[in-house]
């Protein structure tokens, strides 16, 4: 009887460490990565054992940008994966040689309990128990089969309605009430798997973060079983939500009373849909909806390595940023800065289009004015905070220089591109800080600053690329004119275009880039 818990997603901030604790350390699987299918910048991991299967699925949605959250009631506040009851004393001597706090073990129901923390605080219980078994247990990462994770155990859900959180598990997810301790009540499927029910009223309320448990869900044999709970909810008088085909499984998603965020999952097509069993979790993929910017989503999202692959290694510098490296790198590196309302990742895919063998760097502006993000502050269109930019050139001349020594940045062969206020924050940079930036491309520019200083750029290759019908168009003779005294290498471009980027640009800026690299 298919039965239980088919997976239970996440929320991480940091995708490298969660992929490092959740495969290094506790030697699952990666059987899956995707883009979100409601948010499609967003990735979606899966770990599980070596096929896959139905109820050995831990997900995590990556929210780098997220802002933390807070366990509360209405939400999971606790996973726990089975081990074998003799494996207890391996999984101690593995956190101590990993340097991962535990507490206990402790007894829970009868069972062995070691309590450990992920990367984001998660509380993740491996507990030793009998009473369910793998079916395909994944073993490396100097994990032997008799010690692995076997499957899911359980999780925890913290409500202020107890009652009515257990009766609904076992009015629509077949789960049925076993022991009772203190305030918490064990509901069991047929299948094993536990999902403790726990008393918290008088606690605070649940936030949705990082470091956060999204939802549980639930297993279904087929369509038609999660068909027949849909109806039976909405005939109930429940908000769920009508069927979403997610590619390797069919759902619905209901909040039970207490608030926790409840999913009833097919246990078909699988993710074995799209790859074979020797590749799983290999690729990434992009959910058919999505397909026509599968290229370009593919350079948005983040990058990681398994244990034992090459991996970027970011440090600590004065603006937040995301780097990608193509399959096949060819030694130039693209520096970009975002205009208004952009972020690290939204000049990725211009980057990647022109040139597409480039290492990319992106950044994301330091200034934020009603939630928009930019360079430097400004009081009008026209009207720029002057010492704002100035402490930010300098910001920014720190970062360069310290990229050139953390990530061996090779001037001579990284070019800067900047659109409207990021190639603005660049032109400034250049003027204040010259001999900094060797190549750049300027989309939209025009000079921001009030006292111009003069400078030798000699040894500065520019491309400038001016759209005709862009409302700031008028600023940019003036600014060609400054980086022509300057002494600059100066190309301009005018393209068929406003204040947007386009096509035009990917070309200009690709054959620029062919033609002096």
């Amino acid at each position: 009887m298919t039965s239980g818990i088919h997976h239970i997603t996440l929320i991480t901030r940091n995708v490298q460490a969660n992929v490092d604790f959740y495969v290094g350390f506790l030697g699952l699987r990666l059987v899956k990565r995707t883009g979100g299918y409601e948010d499609a910048t967003q990735l979606h991991l899966f770990y599980g054992d070596t096929s896959a299967t139905p109820g050995s699925l831990i997900t995590f949605l990556v929210w780098e940008d997220g802002s933390l959250g807070r366990v509360g009631y209405g939400q999971p506040s606790e996973i726990a994966l089975a081990i074998a009851p003799d494996a207890i004393g391996f999984w101690l001597t593995r956190a101590l040689q990993h340097n991962i706090a535990t507490t206990g073990p402790s007894q829970e129901f009868g069972e062995t309990v070691l309590r450990l923390k992920d990367p984001d605080g998660v509380i993740v219980k491996l507990v030793g128990t009998s009473e369910v078994k793998g079916s395909d247990i994944w073993t490396g990462n100097g994990i032997s089969e008799a010690d692995a994770i076997l499957r899911i155990r359980g999780a925890t859900v913290l409500t202020e309605q107890p009652l009515a959180t257990c009766t609904f598990l076992e009015t629509y997810f077949g789960f049925t009430a076993g022991e009772q301790i203190d305030t918490i009540t064990r509901m069991v499927s047929a299948s094993g798997d536990c999902v403790d029910v726990r008393d918290a009223t008088g606690f605070w309320s649940a936030a949705p973060g990082t470091g956060t448990i999204d939802h549980i869900a639930f297993r279904a044999p087929d369509i038609a079983h999660v068909q027949t709970i849909y109806d039976r909810l909405i005939k109930d008088g429940s908000d769920a939500t009508a069927m979403h085909d997610r590619k390797y499984f069919h759902s619905i998603y209901v909040r039970e009373p207490g608030g926790t965020l409840f999913e009833m999952a097919t246990d078909g097509p699988g993710m074995l849909l799209d790859e074979t069993l020797e590749t799983l979790g290999s690729k990434l993929f992009i959910p058919p909806h999505f397909a026509q910017e599968t290229e370009n989503l593919k350079v948005m999202l983040p990058q990681f390595g398994l244990p034992g692959e090459e991996r970027f290694i970011y440090r600590e510098l004065p603006f937040v940023h995301r780097v990608y490296t193509p399959d096949h790198p060819n030694g130039v590196t693209l520096v970009l800065l975002h205009g208004s309302d952009g972020n690290e990742t939204t000049l990725l895919p211009l980057g990647a289009n022109a040139a597409p063998q480039a290492t990319l760097i992106g950044l994301r502006g330091r200034s934020n004015e009603e939630g928009i993000g930019r360079w430097f502050r400004r009081f009008g269109p026209l009207s720029f905070d002057q010492n704002d930019i100035r402490s930010e050139a300098e910001a920014l001349a720190g970062f360069i220089e310290g990229a050139v020594e953390a990530y061996r940045l090779d001037l001579q062969r990284t070019v800067f591109l900047g659109y409207s206020n990021g190639a603005n924050m660049l032109v400034a940079t250049m003027l204040l800080h010259p001999g900094l930036v060797r190549n750049a491309v300027l989309l939209r520019a025009m000079n921001v600053l009030e006292e111009t200083p003069q400078v030798d750029l000699s040894n500065t290759h520019i491309l400038m690329v001016n759209g005709e019908h862009d409302l700031f168009g008028a600023k940019t003779p003036d600014l060609e004119a400054l980086l022509r005294e300057a002494g600059a290498d100066l190309t301009v471009k005018r393209v068929y275009a406003g204040h947007e980027t386009g096509q035009h640009d990917i070309d200009a800026v690709h054959q620029w880039i062919e033609a002096t690299s």
